[in-house]
């Protein structure tokens, strides 16, 4: 076997291990810990480093530097997909699964063609999901929150965890080789590790629980915001590995500042109620 041929097949067991990791660690925290915790960490760059730091491997940073200029307004997207699958993904069991992956399927093409036709800048792009945020927490406040039953352990779920994210990273990324940059962040900005989230929860919790996950994921996503914006900026620079590092101190510091301030305002809404 060449040297090229094990480096290649190196890299993609890598993904398919870092993927696996992520989804089954968020699906874990929702099941054992808070549904409102795993909202909120799936807002967190985990799918999204993955995803863009594996563009800038393969291809290169400086095209994965662009990607990510488009991916900040791609998660307006995002956001919409959310959206679909709370709307349509009522019933209960298989039944709520697929209706609620058709509909927030649906909501996220929509949104992203209608992305597609405008050229974004880093300003443009925070501000386009800046607003989708607003609206969505003004959209989601009258959802019901919930808590998270224990689960016994099982290995079909471990499994199904495990091939519907790596499916998702490696269309993802093959993807990127024939698109765009403009394209390519749009599809990274795809929440590769919140919707296989939904799925489980959905089949193992109900849409209860699915509803408390997605009403929690617009209040994450400043540190995705954040770290795809560092990304835009340090990749073409700094290379792959500096420049994720950074967007995770940066994405990390973001969310040590904003958790404990949500926790203070949901504190007194709740004392003056």
């Amino acid at each position: 076997m060449s040297a090229a041929l094990q480096g290649e097949l190196g890299l993609q067991l890598l993904k398919l291990l870092i993927s696996v990791a992520v989804v089954i660690g968020l699906s874990l925290i929702a099941e054992r810990l808070s549904t409102r915790m795993a909202g909120l960490l799936s807002g967190y760059p985990l799918g999204t480093a993955i995803t863009l730091g594996f563009i800038g491997v393969e291809i290169s940073p400086e095209f994965a530097g662009q990607s990510a200029v488009y991916t900040l307004a791609g998660f307006s997207s995002t956001l919409a997909l959310g959206v679909g699958y709370w709307l349509c993904g009522r019933a209960q069991g298989l039944r709520g699964v697929i209706n609620g992956t058709l509909g927030g399927l649906l909501g996220w093409l929509l949104a992203s063609l209608v992305l597609a036709q405008f050229e974004f800048t880093r300003v443009s792009g925070v501000i386009v999901t800046l607003i989708a945020i607003v609206l969505c927490m003004r959209l989601y406040r009258g959802v019901p929150e919930s808590t998270a039953r224990k689960s016994p352990f099982s290995w079909v779920s471990l499994l199904a965890r495990a091939g519907l994210a790596a499916g998702i990273v490696f269309g993802i990324t093959a993807l990127a080789h024939l698109l765009p940059p403009s394209w390519a962040g749009l599809v990274a900005a795809f929440p590769v590790t919140m919707y296989p989230l939904l799925v489980i929860l959905h089949l193992t919790q109900g849409p209860v629980a699915v509803a408390t996950v997605i009403k929690h994921y617009p209040a994450g996503l400043g540190s995705l915001l954040c770290y795809a914006l560092v990304v835009s900026l340090s990749y073409p620079g700094m290379g792959v590995g500096l420049g994720t590092l950074l967007g995770f101190i940066v994405a990390t510091a973001w969310l040590g500042v904003f958790t404990p301030l949500q926790r203070r305002l949901a504190s007194r809404r709740t004392a003056s109620a």
